[in-house]
């Protein structure tokens, strides 16, 4: 491999300047340039970029931390970061955490050894306390929020999304609703718990919190929680389920075959998150669809925006930042066959 001193040698300049021209064009003389440039290019030279970054302590990397790459969810999330920074001319370094705090401050130990210049995240439980290994990165959270004022979020409207499922089930005459919900711990799931609650009170039908099961957001998590709910007596049993995410509603939807009954003539089943799956089980699935790839490339965008504004030097002494935004997008409903009004049950 050519050195910068064989560069500098073959264009008959010193190893600084050679090095300006590569780096700093705009500080060395036109002809220079050129002659540096066109040895470079005869000797296949290719810089360090790692050592460079090393030395001037400034790389053009970002961290992106998700929580369960293996779900389409946050497969598509990362897709859309990664897109996005690839635009901007940043690498973007996944982490996948599994919602595990101990995988988290891993993974932040190591981003810290790569200097990145922001991270985006997907926070789990104890983010809040993990993020205070990087106290001066520029973060911008992802889906979920840690509470943390300072930082800018990115999410979507769940109670929003909540209440038109609800409001769904309900319009169909449904009156015994459960729901699977998520870690009350973490924000989205809070939200669309709260969602639910919300539109059961004021369509005046009641609330039944033995209705309502948690989950670890994981299939096996949802498939034990519906088994739970459908194996109650069928006039105790819920006529409908609003699924907290994606992985939980594919368990909930085993549990129901398991169980031996039909969807949606036994039961109807609305999930939070589209998937292809959903388009394309029998039934396909009612859903509230969430825009995963722009929450990515806006997460990004906007990463890369404040990033811009740190090195226009409006930081002075670590004090000063820009404002954190709150961005949030709306969800959407896509009614399919896995909701119908309810058959009557026998009370008896």
């Amino acid at each position: 491999m050519s050195s910068i001193q064989d560069v500098a040698t073959l264009a008959n300049v010193s190893a600084a300047t050679a090095s300006r021209a590569l780096s700093r064009p705009d500080m060395v003389a036109q002809p220079t340039r050129e002659r540096v440039l066109h040895a470079a290019q005869q000797l296949g030279y290719q810089p360090n970029m790692l050592a460079r970054s090393l030395r001037q302590r400034e790389t053009r990397t970002i961290g992106v931390i998700v929580t369960d790459i293996l779900n389409h969810f946050h497969a598509t999330l990362a897709k859309g970061v990664q897109d996005a920074a690839d635009r901007h001319g940043y690498t973007a370094f996944l982490f996948n955490t599994d919602e595990d705090a101990g995988k988290e401050r891993r993974a932040l130990d190591t981003l810290r050894g790569h200097l990145p210049q922001g991270l985006i995240v997907v926070p789990t439980a104890h983010s809040r306390e993990n993020l205070k290994l990087v106290p001066n990165l520029p973060i911008v959270e992802l889906d979920r929020v840690t509470g943390n004022p300072g930082v800018t979020t990115v999410t979507v409207d769940n109670i929003g999304g909540a209440r038109a499922a609800t409001k769904h089930l309900i319009g169909l005459g449904h009156t015994r609703l459960g729901m699977i919900v998520g870690k009350q711990d973490i924000s989205t799931a809070v939200e669309r718990h709260a969602g639910f609650q919300q539109t059961l009170e004021e369509a005046g039908i009641e609330y039944h919190p033995e209705l309502v099961l948690p989950g670890e957001h994981r299939e096996e998590d949802g498939r034990h929680a519906a088994l739970r709910l459908l194996s109650l007596p069928a006039h105790l049993r819920p006529t409908a389920l609003f699924v907290g995410n994606n992985e939980m509603t594919v368990g909930a939807v085993l549990a129901a075959r398991e169980l031996g009954l039909n969807i949606p003539d036994d039961l109807s089943i609305v999930g939070f998150d589209d998937s292809r799956w959903a388009q394309t089980m029998t039934p396909p699935i009612t859903v509230v669809a969430q825009p995963a790839y722009d929450l990515g490339v806006l997460a990004c965008d906007h990463l890369i925006a404040q990033l811009g504004y740190l090195q226009a030097g409006h930081l002075q002494s670590g004090r000063a930042r820009a404002s954190p935004a709150r961005v949030q997008l709306p969800t959407q409903l896509i009614v399919r066959q896995s909701t119908a009004p309810p058959v009557c049950v026998s009370t008896v």
